[in-house]
């Protein structure tokens, strides 16, 4: 009678944990489904004035992927992942595509708990908080990661980041360089903390994170010692290319150290930079007629392109003109590379769509983080992510690039007969 009794006390809670379960797993699952649709609406929109002649958007809704299933510690979790069209007449490898950051084509599983703990304090977790948040997300293997863990395990990222900060670079050759400065604000300061970072490709194509370090804004002083660190520590080729914003700081460091290397201006923030000098009014026809100096076929269009602009506005919106006529040849620096890297090296979107996700938490948490920390943290993320990016598009062109081929509108330039 007993016996059965205690059978009969124990099945609610089990149906209560049950139902807690399938709570949990639904909430996920619906999370993570909204936030992909809010990233696919971000990319329609920035395409939204892709249009062919007749009005027609080119960059268009393809319905969605097969039904994906995520497992989790909760249980296998359903998601569909939307597709793009891209209607153009223009060679394959130069179509764009959407594709999510947040659920990349790879991805079966939750991310490991070395992932998951810098994650979960960047979002602002306290350090006492961990064990119970990390149970409920990875269940039993997650048991006793108490305060003291956390502790040291922030204290062990700071010595890896350190040790990686003083690698030898003498074996390194890094084709293409994608600079930028990440802003954080920190704890106890008015000011926010700024994060310079280096992105390189290497001969075979595969990206990799060169520098990170604790910048004072994004000044000359700060990139210089950035550069001339990487120089004293074997990097003595120049990059090919350095894909970078309108900062001054890193260009003058950049002239200084690698002389060598051509410039590319980042079309993202250059079109950000000139719609900031136009009225709101005038944006979306404006960024248009941007698109079509960028994504001419060949330099030639793009001049045409960049005159016609320069003529449309020029009597009532100078300025927005002069920003862009300043930096005419930094923009088209791209048409003498191969066609098939355009996509990569027009603009910084490889260090944008890094440090997004970090840069959304950080910013949305109230429970910001110290100096000290910050870099680390940083530092562990990229280390992660950096294990799941992929080959930039053409890598077998890379030889060809660093050998001093020259191309033309992104094409290899034959040789003249003699």
């Amino acid at each position: 009678m007993k016996k059965n009794t205690l059978v009969e006390m124990k099945k609610p809670e089990a149906e209560f944990q049950d139902i807690l379960t399938e709570v949990l797993r639904k909430g996920a699952q619906d999370a993570i489904q909204h936030a992909i649709e809010a990233e696919f609406e971000g990319f329609m929109s920035f395409f939204k004035n892709v249009k062919d002649q007749q009005g027609r958007r080119m960059i268009v809704k393809n319905g969605t992927a097969p039904e994906r299933e995520i497992s989790t510690p909760i249980g296998p979790i359903e998601v569909t992942v939307p597709r793009s069209k891209d209607r153009r007449k223009i060679p394959k490898e130069k179509k764009t595509r959407f594709s999510s950051s947040l659920l990349p084509p790879y991805l079966k599983r939750t991310r490991q708990l070395d992932e998951l703990l810098p994650l979960l304090y960047l979002k602002g977790l306290s350090t006492g908080d961990f064990g119970e948040a990390l149970e409920v997300l990875l269940g039993p293997k997650a048991r006793g990661v108490s305060a003291a863990t956390i502790v040291r395990l922030k204290e062990k990222w700071i010595a890896e980041m350190k040790d990686w900060q003083a690698r030898d670079l003498k074996d390194k050759d890094y084709v293409y360089f994608w600079a930028d400065g990440i802003y954080f604000q920190v704890r106890m300061e008015e000011s926010k903390a700024c994060v310079l970072v280096i992105l390189g490709v290497l001969a075979d194509g595969t990206k990799e994170l060169v520098a990170i370090s604790d910048g004072y804004r994004e000044s000359e002083q700060s990139w210089s010692e950035v550069l001339l660190d990487l120089k004293q520590r074997g990097l003595e080729k120049p990059p090919r290319l350095a894909v970078g914003d309108g900062a001054l700081g890193f260009w003058n460091a950049l002239a200084t150290v690698f002389g060598e290397a051509k410039v590319q201006r980042c079309w993202v923030h250059k079109t950000a930079n000139i719609l900031n000098k136009l009225p709101k009014s005038l944006h979306d026809k404006a960024k248009y007629y941007l698109q079509q100096i960028w994504m001419a076929e060949t330099k030639v269009e793009a001049l045409k392109a960049f005159d016609y602009f320069v003529e449309l506005y020029k009597a009532k919106y100078p300025k927005a003109v002069q920003c862009l006529l300043k930096d005419k040849d930094d923009l088209l620096a791209f048409y003498d590379f191969p066609a098939e890297h355009w996509v990569h090296i027009r603009t910084t979107n490889p260090i944008e769509s890094i440090f997004a996700t970090v840069r959304l938490r950080t910013h949305k948490t109230k429970n910001c983080l110290k100096r000290d920390n910050m870099l680390s943290m940083v530092f562990k993320l990229t280390q992660s992510a950096q294990k799941r990016w992929r080959r930039i598009n053409g890598h077998g062109l890379l030889g060809e690039v660093i050998t001093g081929v020259k191309f033309v509108d992104g094409v290899k330039k034959r040789r003249e007969a003699a």
